[in-house]
C-alpha cells in the first residue's frame, strides 16, 4: 500500500546516488586500473550502464508507466547519461571522451532495460485501487 506522494520519489534516490558515483569515478584520472585490466574497459562500461537502466526501469515502472514506455525511458536516460559522462571526461586531466565507450554504455543500457522489462511483472495501470468485492 502506498503511503503518500513521496513513495514514488524514493525510487529515484538510488539513481541519483549511482549517477553521482559514476560522475565521481569519471573524475579520477585512472580509476580502478586493476579491475579495468582484468575485466576490460568496455565490459565495465556496459555493466555500469546496465545497472543504471535497471534502476531507472524500477523507478519509472513505479510511476505507473507501461512496460514499453519503461523500457524506452530507462534506455534513453541511461544512454544519455553515458553521453554526458563521456563529455565530462573530456575535461578531466588524463581522461578523454570516447564514442566507443558511449557505445558500450548504450549497449549496457539496452541490456539493462530489456532485463527489467522481461523480469518485472506487469503492473495494473491504477495500482492504488483495489478490486471491487462482490
Amino acid at each position: 500500500m502506498r503511503s503518500g506522494p513521496w513513495r514514488h520519489s524514493l525510487w529515484w534516490l538510488p539513481i541519483v546516488a549511482y549517477m553521482g558515483a559514476i560522475f565521481y569515478v569519471s573524475s579520477l584520472p585512472n580509476p580502478l586500473p586493476g579491475l579495468t585490466q582484468a575485466a576490460g574497459d568496455k565490459t565495465l562500461h556496459a555493466i555500469a550502464y546496465a545497472l543504471l537502466a535497471l534502476l531507472c526501469g524500477r523507478a519509472i515502472a513505479d510511476e505507473g508507466a507501461g512496460r514499453r514506455v519503461t523500457l524506452l525511458l530507462a534506455f534513453v536516460i541511461a544512454s544519455t547519461y553515458g553521453a554526458t559522462d563521456e563529455w565530462h571526461q573530456w575535461f578531466v586531466p588524463g581522461r578523454g571522451a570516447d564514442v566507443y565507450d558511449w557505445g558500450a554504455d548504450s549497449i549496457g543500457a539496452a541490456v539493462g532495460a530489456i532485463i527489467h522489462a522481461a523480469t518485472v511483472p506487469v503492473w495494473p495501470v491504477n495500482r492504488l485501487s483495489t478490486p471491487a468485492q462482490s
